[in-house]
């Protein structure tokens, strides 16, 4: 009952909200570089289309004083904030600007009255509805838009919204089930392992992390002759997907694998993350990237986070030719960059302190990716712990990035609260959710914000 009177505030929000875009020409979308924030911007700017508004969009790392100066600069009469904007509010208002903001991160401050938030409606924003979900429901608000439900679950895909409890919850509910009345979406329980469109079967295995399988995780070799002894061949010159296996060998390996994790001492509620719900992208052709929700959020973050928001934004509003293939291009760097990037972290070791693990790249990795940097060292790391990785910004900060796991956030691990609160008290800025969060602090300040993190989660994990 909760999640329809939910449903309810924020559907009477993205009406007052879509009254007034209705009323402008033109306008400004502003948005994130993560999967969620272009989902969140490609939802926008699709329905701004279809009504008739023009657009420019403009995508920002962090929502900081000199990106709201330059947002400003822009001379607009009006500004749609999507995935970010909440905790800005005040600064936002300070500049003049005239915005609607449609977000899911936990608000602070005060003075933008138009304003889609799930923590508004007394729900969480981490499980039951990501940035792009509220970008979703302002354009229902804005015309016949439900066909862009699938932007909107590859956004809370992409945000991690569905590892808690192996499926989406609340109000990211409804909009699957809106998704899947327009045709454009299904859901059923799988393997949920990434790579099940594009990946040979034993890579799928080879790059568990969560849940980390002991002899099968970070061994190909072991992969392999897992599969052969269980009957799995290869399909002649190459291996087989999962989704060439038929139903019977994809359950006979699903056996084997939660078998394999209790011999080797995983525990039954880690294991059964093996199996969740997925989500599959009716009308994108299979066998491609974004026939499946992970992996077309996967393919989004190769874009912005290098720059090429531009490429992101166009796939998500539909262009399978120019954007697609360069987007493909941009993925393949993304994932040399993160082999890269482990091999650097396995190199340089990971610091243990009390209660968190840490290493610095300095600018070795790039700052927009050496958080999935830090969620993948977990193949190497103490699981035990979360990971923090400091890495050195464009203008000479120092970017954190905070990643735990499913376990850990059961425990009370709250990554956003600890890094929100640690970095204010050194002059930075810091959020997210409970099991990822970022911040942004001066580089002098580094030891002082470790003692103040290790103190923070050693309190939240008792």
């Amino acid at each position: 009952m909760y999640i329809s009177n939910a449903v309810s505030i924020l559907t009477k929000a993205c009406t007052k909200a879509a009254d007034v875009i209705c009323r402008h020409r033109e306008v400004v979308v502003v948005s994130h570089i993560d999967a969620d924030g272009l989902t969140a911007a490609g939802i926008i700017c699709t329905s701004l289309k279809r009504a008739g508004i023009d657009y420019q969009p403009l995508f920002f790392r962090q929502l900081d004083p000199s990106a709201l100066d330059q947002i400003a600069d822009q001379g607009t009469d009006l500004v749609i904030f999507t995935d970010l904007g909440s905790g800005m509010q005040t600064a936002i208002k300070e500049r003049g600007l005239n915005a609607v903001i449609a977000d899911h991160h936990r608000p602070s401050g005060s003075g933008v009255d138009l304003h889609i938030n799930p923590h508004l409606a007394g729900l969480d924003g981490a499980t039951h509805l990501s940035g792009s979900g509220s970008a979703f429901l302002l354009a229902r608000a804005l015309g016949q838009n439900d066909d862009l439900a699938g932007l909107a679950i590859v956004g809370a895909v992409g945000d991690l919204q569905d590892m808690a409890g192996g499926r989406l919850v609340g109000v990211n509910r409804t909009i699957l089930e809106v998704g899947a009345k327009a045709g454009v979406l299904s859901y059923q329980r799988d393997l949920k392992l990434f790579g099940k469109q594009t990946r040979p079967v034993f890579k799928m295995i080879l790059y568990s992390q969560d849940p980390y399988i002991p002899g099968l995780s970070g061994n190909e070799d072991a992969c392999i002759v897992f599969l052969k002894e269980l009957g799995i061949r290869s399909g002649g010159e190459r291996w087989r997907r999962w989704i060439d296996l038929t139903q019977e060998e994809k359950g006979r390996t699903v056996t084997a694998l939660v078998r394999k994790g209790l011999r080797t001492g995983i525990s039954s509620s880690r294991l059964e993350r093996l199996v969740g719900e997925v989500y599959t992208l009716l009308l994108e052709d299979e066998g491609t990237e974004l026939r499946d929700a992970s992996e077309y959020s996967t393919l989004l973050n190769a874009t912005a986070r290098y720059g090429h928001s531009d490429v992101g934004l166009g796939v998500c509003m539909g262009d399978r030719s120019a954007s697609l293939e360069e987007a493909r291009v941009l993925l393949k760097e993304h994932r040399q960059n993160l082999v890269n990037g482990l091999k650097l972290v396995k190199e340089d070791g990971i610091t243990s302190l009390n209660h968190l693990q840490y290493f610095d790249a300095g600018d070795r990795i790039l700052d927009t990716i050496v958080g999935i940097v830090a969620g993948m060292s977990f193949q190497m790391a103490d699981r035990s712990k979360p990971i923090l990785a400091f890495a050195r910004d464009e203008n000479e900060n120092l970017k954190v990035s905070a990643r735990g796991t499913q376990d850990l956030v059961q425990s009370g691990l709250n990554l956003a609260e600890a890094l929100s609160e640690a970095a204010a008290q050194v002059n930075g800025v810091g959020g997210g959710h409970n099991v990822a969060a970022g911040a942004t602090i001066p580089v002098a300040a580094k030891e002082e914000f470790l003692d103040l993190m290790d103190s923070a989660v050693g309190r939240q994990l008792g």
